[in-house]
């Protein structure tokens, strides 16, 4: 039998039966805020939602509600035989020229890596016109499995021109592609970037802990140095109930 989490016991909830805000988004909004500041951590139990509702007074569907928002928001999942869990809060990226292992590193997300591919290949079309090598001219190719938390969050395949930098396996599961290419020398200057999504296949799905047909963000992105000279191609894959990307958009003078 698993136990419900120490800190669930501590949080003091405040529920206001006068307000005009409904107790269940009362509720969620402080079992949410209880996770951002770390009182309730990821793999925490809930317990049921009879004990929750005896505890608080409220009725089972308006703490069932509650529970059920903060699952579409990704904070809680329920597990068949463990119960209602919280898990790791989404990964939010600004989008920006700057390396996943950093932006993760930067949150305080614990980031580590697992290296699957490292070879150099003929370029195939579409690599070459984005790194503008000849096409079948060697580029070295590089796929890794991003993770937080112990969790895998992204699936990395990265394109270089061959010979770029030296590309030790050891270094690339332990710090950022980006940070490697500063400490050569390169100074990253520009990037053109796609976003979009897709269903995961069964070969993805199996490596990022997701099933076939699951939501991905996918990623595609050439870097460029400050000379002009494209040093990366990437196309990546993220689990979209752990990652976004966050967008700032202005208005034309």
């Amino acid at each position: 039998m698993t136990s419900t989490a120490p800190g669930l016991a501590a949080i003091r909830f405040a529920l206001d039966r006068t307000s005009p805000v409904p107790l269940y988004h009362q509720l969620a909004q402080q079992l949410e805020a209880a996770v951002e500041s770390g009182l309730l951590t990821p793999g925490d139990q809930l317990g049921n939602e009879i004990d929750l509702s005896v505890r608080l007074g409220l009725s089972r569907p308006t703490v069932r509600q509650a529970i059920r928002s903060l699952v579409d928001k990704g904070l809680l999942v329920r597990r068949r035989g463990v119960g209602t869990q919280v898990v790791h809060r989404q990964v939010r990226r600004p989008l920006e020229l700057s390396s996943l292992y950093d932006d993760l590193d930067a949150a305080g997300q614990r980031p580590t890596t697992r290296l699957l591919r490292n070879e150099t290949v003929p370029a195939g079309a579409g690599v070459a016109a984005a790194l503008a090598v000849p096409e079948g001219g060697e580029v070295t190719v590089l796929e890794r499995l991003r993770f937080t938390h112990g969790r895998p969050v992204a699936l990395l395949c990265n394109y270089l021109p061959a010979g770029l930098l030296p590309l030790d396996t050891g270094r690339l599961e332990t710090t950022g592609l980006y940070r490697m290419l500063r400490s050569t020398g390169v100074t990253l200057h520009s990037a053109h970037q796609s976003v979009g999504a897709r269903g995961a296949t069964a070969e993805e799905a199996a490596r990022l802990e997701e099933t076939t047909g699951a939501a991905l963000l996918t990623m595609r992105r050439t870097a460029y140095d400050d000379t002009g000279r494209a040093v990366e191609y990437g196309t990546h894959l993220y689990r979209a109930s752990r990652y976004a990307f966050d967008f700032q958009l202005l208005v034309r003078p």
